[in-house]
């Protein structure tokens, strides 16, 4: 009887742990959801009624004026769309492909100088040379002014990704690689046979980090792509929409739209939903392994 009686206990207890838990995830997930809608919905709300009622999440005056605006010239969205697509398909691909040879080499104890070009790495991440010197290198010796290779080299790589990919290969034993050593196969096949598939957890979290940096890349686009370029990437591209928009509010030009119902705060929003709308469609593919990736380097008990 007091045997049944303590598994009724443990029953009870485990159901409150498990109500508590998801309550709390939920209440969380949530919170992280609420937001979105909130801007969503202030995207398809007038002017008009967001000075008047403030926000809310479900909009009281329905209008689609402010992506109107933004898809005025869809000509160029689509342009942005397709450099930014191209981008960060590009710059992932290729800048992964870097990280993962870097960080494999890193943690190679037959490789002789990986513990001073780790300390440079990680120097890189105290110090760096300013933004002139770097707008000097980009646009004065390597000439890359209105070229988009300004924007594709500076994200290929990165000290933090590459310290990451460094901690997850070494939790890959080093007899895998002596044996295929034994076996005849060269350091390149080896990376690519046995240690790449063994690593898709960080490769997809690491990934994942590269195509946002590039998704949501405007700063080297401002300095290095001028008017003289047709296409710019998107965000930069969606920042101008805003700028000039701001501009003409308070500016007395404006002419075909009156200044109290030009929708800045709208436009704000509907541009947040262009600019990560195909994110969050992309992200649930990548999910487990951006979990699992979170991981690496974690003490475990």
């Amino acid at each position: 009887m007091e045997q049944i009686s303590r598994s009724i206990r443990s029953g009870l207890s485990e159901r409150l742990v498990r109500f508590v838990g998801y309550g709390f995830i939920g209440a969380f997930a949530l919170a992280c959801v609420l937001p979105f809608v909130l801007v969503l919905s202030t995207s398809l709300t007038t002017e008009r009624s967001i000075q008047t009622s403030g926000f809310n999440f479900w909009p009281k005056d329905f209008t689609v004026f402010a992506y109107r605006i933004v898809f005025e010239n869809p000509n160029l969205v689509v342009g942005a769309y397709m450099v930014t697509i191209a981008l960060t398909v590009l710059g992932t691909a290729v800048g992964l492909f870097l990280v993962a040879m870097t960080g494999y080499a890193l943690q190679r104890p037959d490789f002789p100088y990986r513990n001073r070009i780790s300390f440079l790495i990680y120097f890189t991440t105290l110090f760096s040379g300013g933004l002139v010197p770097f707008y000097l290198l980009m646009t004065q010796y390597l000439s890359l002014k209105n070229n988009y290779l300004s924007v594709l080299l500076p994200g290929l790589l990165s000290p933090f990704l590459i310290i990451m990919m460094k901690a997850f290969v070494q939790s890959i034993p080093h007899a895998i690689t002596e044996s295929a050593k034994i076996d005849g196969a060269g350091d390149f096949m080896i990376f690519r046979k046995l240690i790449l598939p063994m690593t898709t957890p960080a490769l997809a979290t690491i990934g994942l980090f590269i195509a946002l940096g590039y998704w949501n890349e405007w700063y080297n686009a401002m300095l290095f792509l001028t008017s003289d370029v047709e296409y710019r990437p998107l965000q930069l591209f969606l920042y101008n929409v805003i700028t000039r928009a701001d501009f003409i509010r308070n500016s007395s030009a404006a002419s075909n739209v009156p200044l109290r119902d030009m929708p800045l705060e709208s436009m704000k929003m509907a541009t947040a939903i262009v600019a990560t709308g195909p994110v969050i469609l992309f992200y649930p593919f990548v999910q487990r392994y951006f979990i699992k990736g979170l991981t690496v380097g974690a003490v475990k008990g």
